[in-house]
């Protein structure tokens, strides 16, 4: 019998398991309470057994949706799947107990036995596994796929879990994401970590911040926060520590507590446990260091054994490899200060310093240096550079004294005080050997000196075979130069002996000066006496001839009167 209907015409009696509004129910009570709700299809015991007004729901399953009232666009599969749901729309529950406790959460997908079984007011939530957010109650834009994944999360939100156990103690914690075997299965409230690989960042509980890409990558971390680990085991054993960034296999991987870390390769930094703000890049970088902090290896197994050592910078391969409690210590270059275990060390250039042990406060460029030294300044290799130029002193104008080289290149100054000399003896007629030098002017050969500057000096050849201790020989003992320093002390000390020679005939010259004035004022005197003594004789000469011109005339005048008579 056809009966017509406003929308057309229907079977009267309806099918078995049809029903009006495109609705369809098979099972015991199923869609039992339905009044206006359309596009429904129940399949099973009690299968939407109180639904009203929900439309667009599909139940298959016993009790599936059975309390739905109102909620619309659903689709549960399994026994008791979203059995709680009363106007929850567009959620998709796929096994026993699926999405079993949801009320009015919407947009949810749980495939597999209990999952998302007590979600209630929860919404936009994936479950994909048995137990697969099993107890999640409120937490909204969770995704859970594997079994027992995000099991314990209540709250939670905008969580993801892909793995066996994944973030399965999760409560409360938020924009978590683990991808793997118990990858954060023991994260209770800790928010904002990464796991991927298994056991993951599993023991992390309140830590927050944390990346581990890798099987066992930060693995036993609790509630170390801001730290990121790339890597099998990367900073496996960190607990507490934060701050550090591990990549590579072991990389970090003994660290407990320390923080600001960076270690890039495999095994950097794995001894490390609470040494603080080290960077370590390359294959077993800072791999022995325990407590040390402050440090920077950069190359394959830089600074690989230093445990307690600090503020060191080691960019090379094998650069500072074997220092251990060395401090304050710079090395740039493959094997730059390898064997050195020293302090405050600088070495530039490959090898550089590398023949250093025990050494303290060297400055090694390109040089390898010599064990055990200190204190000392070496660039270049012995017998490989021909030429230093440095800019900067050429035209400078300083005070001080000369500075002399001698054949190993050893910069420094003549010291002239007596602490530092012994055998001191006068140099005597030692200095007469520059008499027989022989000095000349010459051009420096091209090669040398392209300006061809006149020159002045000695033949250090000819000065050689005057005195050979006047010259300084090359590291092959042929002769280089002449110690000129020398020479103008041996010139001095002939100057002395020439000046005391001097000073002498001057002191003779002044005793003959003096006997000569002597003489010439006892010349003097003498010739007064004779002055004297002439006109002493002048007097008595003409006195004496008064007396023989009286005498005479007395005689004229006896003769006169003799002859009278």
């Amino acid at each position: 019998m056809l009966l017509s209907t406003p929308k057309g015409f229907a079977v009267s009696p309806a099918p078995d398991g049809g029903y009006t509004n495109q609705n369809t129910a098979e099972g015991t009570d199923a869609l039992l309470k339905l009044t206006s709700g359309a596009n429904n299809t129940a399949i099973g015991f009690q299968a939407l057994n109180v639904n009203s007004t929900g439309s667009n729901n599909t139940a298959i399953g016993a009790d599936a949706l059975a309390r739905n009232t109102s909620g619309s666009t659903n689709t549960a599969t399994g026994v008791d799947a979203l059995f709680g749901n009363t106007t929850g729309v567009r959620n998709v529950a796929n096994g026993v107990n699926a999405l079993f406790g949801n009320t009015s959460g919407a947009d949810n997908v749980a495939t597999g036995f209990q999952a998302l079984s007590r979600n209630t007011t929860g919404k936009e939530n994936v479950a994909d596994g048995s137990g697969a957010l099993q107890n999640n109650t409120t937490g909204n834009d969770n995704t859970a796929t594997g079994f027992q994944a995000l099991s314990k999360n209540t709250s939670g939100s905008s969580n993801t879990a892909n793995g066996v156990g994944a973030l399965q103690l999760n409560t409360t914690g938020s924009q978590n994401t683990a991808v793997g075997f118990d990858a954060l299965i023991s994260n209770t409230t800790g928010d904002s970590n990464t796991a991927c690989g298994g056991t993951a960042l599993s023991a992390n509980t309140t830590g927050t911040n944390n990346t581990a890409i890798g099987d066992a990558a930060l693995s036993d971390n609790t509630t170390g926060s801001d730290n990121t680990a790339v890597g099998l085991s990367a900073l496996n054993s960190n607990t507490i520590g934060g701050n550090n960034t591990a990549v590579g296999q072991s990389a970090l991987v003994g660290n407990t507590e320390g923080f600001g870390n960076t270690a890039t390769g495999n095994f950097a930094l794995s001894h490390n446990t609470a040494g603080d703000n080290n960077t370590a890049s390359g294959v077993n970088a800072l791999n022995h260091n325990t407590t040390g902090t402050d440090n920077s290896a950069t190359g394959v197994e830089a600074l690989l054994s230093n445990t307690t050592g600090i503020n060191n910078t080691a960019a090379g391969s094998s650069a500072l490899q074997f220092n251990s409690t060395g401090q304050d210590n710079v090395a740039v270059g493959f094997q730059a200060l390898s064997t050195n275990t020293g302090s405050t060390n600088i070495a530039i250039g490959s090898g550089a310093g590398s023949s250093l042990t025990t050494g303290d406060n060297n400055i090694d460029i390109g040089a390898p240096g010599v064990a055990g030294e200190s204190a000392k300044i070496r660039i270049g290799i012995k017998g490989t550079h021909n030429g230093t130029f440095i800019a900067g002193i050429s035209g400078t104008t300083v005070t001080g004294t000369q500075v002399v080289v001698n054949s190993n290149g050893k910069l420094g100054v003549a010291s002239s005080s007596a602490r530092f000399k012994d055998d001191i003896r006068p140099m005597d007629k030692a200095s007469a050997v520059i008499l027989a030098l022989k000095p000349v002017s010459f051009r420096y050969k091209e090669e040398i000196d392209p300006d061809r500057t006149p020159q002045f000096g000695l033949i250090a050849e000819e000065v050689e075979k005057a005195n050979s201790d006047l010259v300084v020989r090359d590291e092959e003992g042929n002769v280089m130069t002449v110690r000129y320093e020398a020479v103008n002390a041996m010139l001095l000390n002939e100057f002395l002996k020439e000046h005391r020679k001097v000073e002498e005939h001057e002191a003779t010259i002044r005793v003959l000066k003096a006997a000569v004035t002597s003489q010439e004022q006892e010349i003097k005197a003498l010739g007064t006496s004779l002055k004297e003594q002439a006109a002493t004789i002048q007097r008595v000469s003409a006195h004496a001839e008064t007396d023989r011109s009286e005498s005479k005339l007395l005689v004229r005048q006896s003769l006169s009167r003799s002859t009278d008579n």
